[in-house]
């Protein structure tokens, strides 16, 4: 029975052989985008949840990937050139996607600094941040999911074989470029979702320093402390239904196609 199982090992080999490096290489790949992507990739989710995770997209794309892999190296410099390639460009996908949650970090932690509740339960949670932050993290991640962000995930995976070729270091110049264009956008996003906090806080602050100046024994500390906590909330109530479908847009546009140019 051994020998049986031997015989059929040794006619069989090239083609395990090169089943194992597909599945390796796209292993590589897919694990280091989820150790960054939104939702999936969260510190709050347990190692063994985003191994799973792994497991289950390796599955789902390693098949559609088949043609393209390279076959199976047979020397270990080839084999290290493939993981470290593969780790690369799934690095590079997952900070771009990771980039949008900053946005919303950052954002949110612009709109509290306008409106003074940048220390309101700023230091809960894993990552110590705004309650604003929170919230539209909490908001932004919970939408992406339930818009079907798996799904586009694994379509993304598949894609970037087609700028990230299989065992091909990128090139340092463009992959540079490349990434200064998705950080400029990530920061473009904040500033345009925190901009009705910070005309707001304009207008108020000139507003209290007219009243100031009109009435000097007036406290305004005490008086504009708590109205611009209020117009704070109030703002983050009327403007996160349609700040998060801004971003999601965005979010959407870099998984459909991440090398598109900035608008």
């Amino acid at each position: 029975m051994i020998t049986e199982l031997l015989t059929l090992f040794g006619a069989y080999e090239r083609e395990i052989a090169d089943a194992l490096a597909l599945g390796l290489g796209v292993f590589i790949r897919v694990g280091a985008i989820m150790a960054l992507v939104p939702a999936f990739g969260e510190q709050v989710v347990p190692v063994r949840v985003r191994l799973a995770l792994t497991l289950a997209f390796t599955a789902i794309t390693a098949p559609a990937l088949a043609p393209v892999m390279p076959p199976a190296p047979t020397s270990p410099g080839p084999l290290l050139g493939l993981i470290a390639a593969e780790a690369i460009a799934g690095l590079a996908l997952g900070i771009g996607l990771r980039l949008f949650t900053i946005a919303l970090q950052t954002a949110g932690t612009i709109a509290a600094q306008a409106t003074s509740l940048s220390q309101f339960f700023g230091g809960a949670g894993v990552d110590p941040q705004p309650a604003m932050s929170q919230i539209l993290v909490m908001a932004g991640l919970a939408l992406a999911v339930t818009a079907g962000l798996h799904v586009a995930l694994a379509e993304l995976i598949v894609l970037s074989y087609d700028f990230f070729p299989p065992a091909r270091f990128p090139d340092a110049a463009s992959l540079g470029e490349w990434g200064l264009g998705q950080t400029s956008r990530a920061f473009m996003l904040a500033f345009t979702l925190a901009l009705p906090f910070v005309i707001l806080s304009l207008l108020f602050y000139v507003a209290l320093g007219a009243i100031n100046k009109a009435m000097p024994q007036l406290m305004v500390a005490f008086v504009g402390a708590p109205a611009i906590t209020w117009a704070g909330l109030a703002i983050l109530l009327l403007t996160a239904p349609l700040m998060l479908p801004i971003w999601h847009e965005g979010f959407r546009g870099f998984l459909m196609d991440p090398t598109r140019p900035l608008p």
